[in-house]
């Protein structure tokens, strides 16, 4: 599974960034993004770096720092 992230404008005009879709490649990612944000124009598509910093953190990173840090 890899993480793509898209920005999107809905059908009542909102611009919403930052939408984090979880999906085995970028046709299923937008597949369930539509399904969520019906008649959605999406207007940028990106895949997420689980590696990168300061994009903010998931569970299971901030789950695997503590336990790296208690190992020590």
């Amino acid at each position: 599974m890899q993480k793509f992230g898209f920005k999107i404008q809905t059908r009542a005009g909102t611009t919403v960034d930052n939408l984090v879709v979880h999906a085995t490649d970028l046709a299923s990612a937008a597949e369930k993004l539509r399904k969520m944000y019906h008649h959605c124009t999406i207007v940028e598509t990106r895949v997420v770096d689980e590696l990168a910093r300061g994009e903010g953190t998931d569970l299971e990173s901030a789950i695997s720092l503590i336990v790296g840090r208690e190992k020590r």
